[in-house]
């Protein structure tokens, strides 16, 4: 079965809890991306930051982008998947916590992410569509 280090994309970039939701903005806009990883001053996950969120809890709360830190966008602990899960488990995480996407990590550090497309583009087709359902409803 295909494992998560083997469909990730590598390299991602985290905002910095202290860092502003404007820079987060920018980072995105300049990477091409709609979530990113929100990463401690101990470099370690604290959280996703989508694209939505900024809309939501930021621009439509009426806060300022400029000086509302990315690190207050966090929630509770991240969903993570380890790098040597397999696409099962992948679609299993997503599925039961509604997200798109995962950070993949490997012991404490981070080493990718894994996008929705990326396990449709493993998995064969009857389970793509149980993944495609399972995320539409809830």
């Amino acid at each position: 079965m295909t494992k998560a280090r083997e469909i990730m994309t590598g390299g991602t970039e985290c905002v910095g809890a202290e860092e502003t939701v404007l820079d987060a903005a920018r980072m995105m806009k300049d990477l091409g991306v709609g979530a990113l990883p929100i990463c401690g001053t101990d470099n370690k996950l604290k959280g996703m930051l989508t694209d939505r969120d900024i809309v939501v809890k930021v621009l439509g709360a009426g806060k300022d982008p400029s000086t509302c830190k990315a690190g207050e966008l966090a929630q509770g602990e991240a969903v993570t998947i380890g790098a040597d899960d397999d696409a099962r488990e992948i679609l299993r995480t997503m599925a039961d916590h509604q997200v798109r996407r995962l950070p993949v990590i490997d012991g404490h550090d981070l080493v990718g992410m894994v996008a929705q497309a990326d396990v449709a583009r493993a998995l064969p087709d009857p389970q793509v569509g149980d993944l495609l359902e399972a995320l539409s409803t809830g």
